[in-house]
């Protein structure tokens, strides 16, 4: 499971360099050219860590920081690029809410070695699946979507866990049966099945008469689509 960054940063050429390093390093990389587009992206990926330059157009890098440690069940890491130097500008940064501050210009590898550091101390809340706005975090039990909380119950959470761990596999009822309950009787469970699959369609997808998220496949099962 790879842990997702997200760069914004408007200087395209920077940009695409640090995804290069990132990608290279292993890990899920995107992008976003301003404050504004990057709330969108937050939301949407549910990054473990954003690398954010402060100098950015239409939202500042200082006023996206602020947005983001607004943010309920908030965890993301922050480091952020400047060029500015002086000692009072970096303790502002912190203070705003970063976990770590390089400056302009700045070397790629050390950037990447930077990451690493402030993962390993964070790492453990980045343990996470993401796709299109729905976020499960199975060490913590929890689901959000668009950033916002949803209960689920232990069946339903077991569920839509296994079916998010494989997107786009078909897994067919006894497969999810196995999951759910290993030592019960088949015969009964396959409607269990699918009344957690009608419950959870109606908590996690936009329009649950016209599911897009767990889409059934006539005669095989069910798929999780990214």
């Amino acid at each position: 499971m790879k842990q997702t960054i997200l760069i914004v940063e408007d200087d395209k050429m920077i940009r695409e360099l640090i995804s290069i390093y990132l990608t290279r390093a292993g890990y899920e990389v995107k992008e976003a050219e301003n404050g504004e587009a990057a709330k969108g992206a937050f939301l949407t990926y549910h990054p473990c860590l954003i690398i954010l330059d402060l100098m950015l157009p239409v939202l500042s890098g200082e006023e996206f920081c602020k947005w983001v440690r607004e943010q309920e069940r908030n965890e993301v890491s922050i480091i952020m690029l400047s060029a500015k130097v002086r000692t009072e500008d970096k303790i502002k940064g912190l203070k705003l809410g970063a976990d770590g501050y390089l400056t302009k210009p700045f070397d790629a590898e050390e950037l990447v070695a930077h990451v690493e550091a402030v993962l390993r101390r964070t790492g453990q809340f980045c343990q996470k699946i993401s796709y299109n706005g729905l976020c499960i975090k199975p060490r913590k039990g929890e689901v959000l979507l668009y950033d916002k909380q949803i209960h689920l119950t232990k069946y339903e959470f077991n569920l839509l866990y296994f079916l998010m761990e494989n997107p786009d596999i078909v897994l067919s009822r006894e497969q999810l049966i196995e999951q759910l309950y290993p030592h019960a009787d088949r015969t009964i469970l396959d409607r269990t099945i699918d009344a957690h699959i009608k419950k959870l369609r109606e908590k996690i997808e936009d329009h649950p008469a016209s599911p897009t998220r767990i889409q059934t496949v006539r005669g095989m099962g069910y798929k999780f689509v990214q």
